[in-house]
């Protein structure tokens, strides 16, 4: 065995370390396991494999490049596995974090092309394969700020696949360029000026791939702003509604404690002449006019009590029999937007589904209960007409191609804060099962 190809070969399948550490910094709120489990797994899989793949060419005398680059498919199953986050998303990641590592490794190729000008990179020395994981380490630190505190909330509320997949596309240029541009023979690094202009391209490159991640995140946090200022004018809309119904009801109240007394003398005259079923009669009257003039409270948030009650009035025009039994702890266990979000799609999703169906067998039933004193349980049932859409991730959307918008983002809100989202279905009704950590 060549203990020095292996000392070569080790560190260049160790920058898998660094550049796991990459994928997984705008990965916080989309992790399946725990922060240590997940690096225990990475470790399990990566040391491991490090050591046999180097072992491996070190016996075959064979380019580390070449048993890497397969493996680097097997590593984004292991990815995927180990977070929620949508295909779209993983894979945007994935390559991109390839796509920056491969200029540590350019970089290296340089400089061992300045040590060993009659080299090549199948011949990588044990100089420059540390050069290229101290430099992916420096990388991957440099990238960690603003993965960690900014990037990641793009991955937490992007739910468009075209966007993910035009960055695929960009990182997957500069990743096959840079794969292809391996110089296989250091002597052309040495002819004319080429070693200058190798490292000015390789640099502009960098820069250029880093400018198009920047105006990404950019132009992609003015999409959210966007969506986020139409949701809370949406609720502003509703708590506007709300506003409106409560002064009707001052409005009518307001009448009818005038008229009350009035109510008084009669009922004292009623009942002085023994006449129980007139005095019936016009208290049902009283009890009827007070039942309609004042607004439903279903919790004490203002913002998530015009929601339920935009959605009720929704739901009573649309002919749809509701039985909901609202229960919402103080504080709630997400922001108020998320729960605005979460709630809102459930509701929408129900009344939408109800309508399927013919009028007169429209339903819908929710249930919102705290259990344990921890969890809050959010359980949907509606009536639809039995129609779904099934991928090997879920539910699709029988409006258009590609999964329900409506049940990722419900399942997203959910896992954000640690719970769980459950859609299933028979063949007339539609339930949705929710748990959110308090």
């Amino acid at each position: 065995m060549d203990m020095k190809r292996l000392f070569m070969a080790l560190p260049q399948f160790l920058v898998m370390l660094p550049a796991a550490a990459s994928c997984y910094f705008t990965m916080r709120n989309q992790m399946r396991y725990t922060l240590q489990k997940t690096a225990l797994v990475c470790l399990a899989v990566i040391l491991p494999y490090s050591i046999l793949a180097a072992l491996l060419c070190a016996t075959l005398h064979t380019d580390a490049n070449l048993v890497f680059l397969p493996s680097l498919i097997v590593f984004f199953f292991v990815f995927r596995h180990t977070v929620t986050a949508s295909l779209p998303k993983c894979l945007a990641i994935y390559i991109g974090v390839c796509a920056v590592q491969t200029f540590p490794a350019q970089f290296a190729y340089a400089f061992d092309a300045f040590l060993h000008p009659t080299s090549g990179a199948a011949d990588f020395s044990v100089e420059a394969a540390f050069l290229q994981l101290g430099l992916s380490c420096l990388v991957a630190a440099a990238f960690a700020w603003p993965a960690c505190g900014l990037f990641f909330r793009i991955v937490d509320c992007l739910d468009v696949p075209k966007i993910w997949y035009a960055t695929i596309l960009l990182s997957s240029i500069f990743l096959i360029f840079n794969v292809a541009a391996v110089p296989q023979s250091y002597r052309t690094l040495h002819t004319g000026r080429m070693f200058f202009l190798f490292l000015l391209l390789e640099g502009c490159m960098l820069a250029i791939l880093t400018a198009i991640y920047v105006l990404f995140y950019l132009g992609t946090s003015v999409i959210l702003e966007h969506a986020e200022l139409k949701e809370h004018t949406h609720l502003l809309e509703m708590q506007s509604r709300q506003y409106r119904a409560l002064q009707e009801h001052m409005r009518q109240t307001a009448g009818l404690r005038h008229d009350f007394r009035h109510s008084v003398h009669l009922l004292s005259s009623l009942a002085e002449k023994g006449d129980i079923n007139s005095i019936q009669t016009h208290l049902a009257g009283f009890e009827a006019i007070l039942s309609e003039s004042t607004p439903i409270n279903y919790c004490a948030n203002a913002a998530l009590n015009a929601l339920f009650g935009y959605y009720h009035e929704i739901a009573v025009s649309a002919d749809i029999e509701t039985e909901w039994h609202i229960e919402l702890p103080e504080p709630l266990p997400a922001t108020e937007l998320d729960m605005v979000s979460l709630l809102g799609n459930l509701m929408e999703n129900a009344i939408d589904g109800c309508r399927t169906v013919q009028s007169g067998r429209r339903y819908f039933c929710l249930t919102t209960q705290i259990r344990h004193g921890s969890r809050l349980y959010i359980v949907s049932t509606n009536s639809f007409d039995g129609k779904v859409r099934k991928g090997k991730d879920g539910y699709r959307s029988t409006k258009h191609s590609g999964n329900g918008i409506g049940l990722t983002a419900i399942a997203a809100a959910a896992q954000k804060y640690g719970g769980s989202a459950q859609a299933s279905n028979s063949g007339t009704e539609f339930f949705v099962d929710v748990v959110l950590k308090i």
